[in-house]
């Protein structure tokens, strides 16, 4: 069983008659009222308005995910308290940060940076990408998930680089944007989620709520190879790593898998391999004299721009696939 806590401000919902329509029991209790369905998750809430926001000791010390919503009185969270929350994340607690979260206190105390963004509300479609299709949070989601009508987040975002990059959301007006993060701190796991906004029905998309869900039944470490002491090279290095870990599920880039195979190693150990073979386009890589395919979106953006990357992930439909 996962104990998790939602947390929201809860002010806009009683404030607001459009925001009140839409949320009328408040956002917080529209997510718990989806993920209820999952006899895995125990559930609280809490709010602003709540002695000590409703975040005691005892509540956090109960709590094995916090989901933070705020928006418009991230300064009127007291200090003590988002210190006690980092402590918890610091002892193991997962935190996920939804939307507007990004300028929580927590979130800026956790990422050391101010986290500031490019938005805009006019209202258009967002298409969130599914970039690490092979990570636990992207199951069931498809290669893309739409959003019919949102506010506009775009980059750049400051924050640290992340531990890895599981969405990246296009929208209509052109922009792009990180929008699933991935942090580890301490021994906590530290999710941001970018959908979600008041004015809009955002948390009853059933993609949005499918991803949320996933992000709270996540229940691993992030590690370092460094983190461990191995003796191999090459393949014997990632082999002796999945064997600390206990894996028998290795992801790999279509481009290891001729040499893998001839090898023969990872079969060997008893460690299946899947193939992330995504078919892409080719695009102009300054300073290479040859193409090189399969790099990171990063390169994609800082080689052709953010306008050129929005453009080419638009065009990017039905040639995504895994193979085993």
């Amino acid at each position: 069983m996962i104990n998790v806590t939602i947390w929201n401000e809860y002010i806009h919902e009683q404030n607001d008659e459009i925001v009140k329509e839409i949320y009328p029991k408040g956002i917080h209790n529209c997510i718990k009222e989806y993920l209820e369905n999952d006899e895995n998750f125990s559930f609280k809430t809490a709010t602003l308005e709540q002695e000590e926001h409703g975040l005691t000791e005892k509540v956090l010390e109960e709590t094995d995910v916090l989901l933070w919503w705020g928006h418009m009185a991230h300064n009127k969270v007291e200090d003590n308290i988002v210190e006690r929350v980092q402590m918890r994340v610091l002892e193991g607690m997962g935190l996920l940060v939804l939307h507007s979260g990004h300028h929580s206190k927590i979130f800026k105390k956790m990422m050391g940076t101010n986290a500031n963004i490019k938005w805009a509300e006019r209202g258009e479609k967002e298409r969130v990408w599914i970039c690490n299709p092979g990570h636990p949070i992207a199951k069931g989601l498809g290669e893309y998930f739409e959003i019919e009508m949102t506010e506009m987040y775009g980059e750049p975002f400051q924050v640290p680089d992340p531990d890895e990059t599981v969405f990246i959301s296009w929208f209509e007006g052109g922009e792009v944007f990180r929008s699933g993060l991935c942090y580890k701190r301490g021994n906590g796991k530290i999710f941001y989620f970018r959908p979600g906004h008041e004015a809009y029905p955002v948390y009853h998309n059933e993609y949005v709520q499918k991803a949320i869900s996933n992000a709270i039944e996540i229940n691993c470490t992030f590690y370092s190879s460094s983190d461990f002491q191995t003796t191999g090279q090459k393949s014997l290095r990632l082999i002796e790593i999945c064997n600390k870990l206990s894996s028998v599920l290795y992801y790999s880039p279509i481009g290891s898998k001729e040499y893998i195979e001839k090898e023969g190693l990872f079969a060997k150990h008893g460690i299946n391999v899947v193939y992330q073979n995504i078919d892409l386009k080719p695009y102009t890589q300054l300073h290479l004299n040859e193409y090189i395919s399969h790099l990171s979106i990063i390169d994609l953006m800082a080689n052709t721009g953010f306008d050129s990357t929005s453009e080419y992930l638009t065009n990017l439909t039905g040639n995504m696939q895994i193979d085993e």
